[in-house]
């Protein structure tokens, strides 16, 4: 009898004030591997990308290395997620599908491929970011 390979799939990100969204993706995601590792985005790679975590790097993972979906938390330093698949020995990575059909994209899609990686997007859940969130609270502390 053959042996079933367990599919191993990541993803990564912020993670910032926590909501519906993440929780869909995660949920998701879990649903089409055996395996589900995060990536969650140190301090220092958020500021690198020209934003400020309102949450700190340290309660963010402690949040998604809690929900019943992830096996396993690990922290993102950069922003290579191949690099980071290979090393978890990940089969698939889970993103958003806002990244779908551009340039980079294509192009990441060509070595995930040879890596024998497949690419799984992910509709964003409609009416919720973590940006709507941030904005609507600054709107009510003035």
């Amino acid at each position: 009898m053959e042996e079933k390979k367990t599919i191993v799939g990541y993803t990564a990100g912020v993670y910032d004030l926590f909501h519906v969204g993440h929780l869909n993706l995660l949920k998701n995601a879990k649903g089409l591997c055996d395996k589900l590792i995060v990536g969650v985005t140190v301090d220092e790679l958020v500021l690198y990308k020209g934003k400020r975590a309102m949450i700190p790097f340290s309660d963010r993972i402690e949040i998604v290395r809690s929900i019943k979906f992830v096996d396993a938390a690990v922290p993102q330093y950069d922003m290579d997620k191949l690099t980071m698949c290979k090393k978890l020995g990940a089969t698939v990575l889970f993103v958003g599908d806002d990244w779908y059909g551009t340039e980079k994209w294509q192009e990441y899609e060509k070595a995930f491929h040879e890596a024998g990686i497949r690419i799984v997007y992910f509709p964003y859940t409609k009416g919720v970011s973590s940006t709507k969130i941030t904005e609507a609270l600054n709107a009510v502390r003035k």
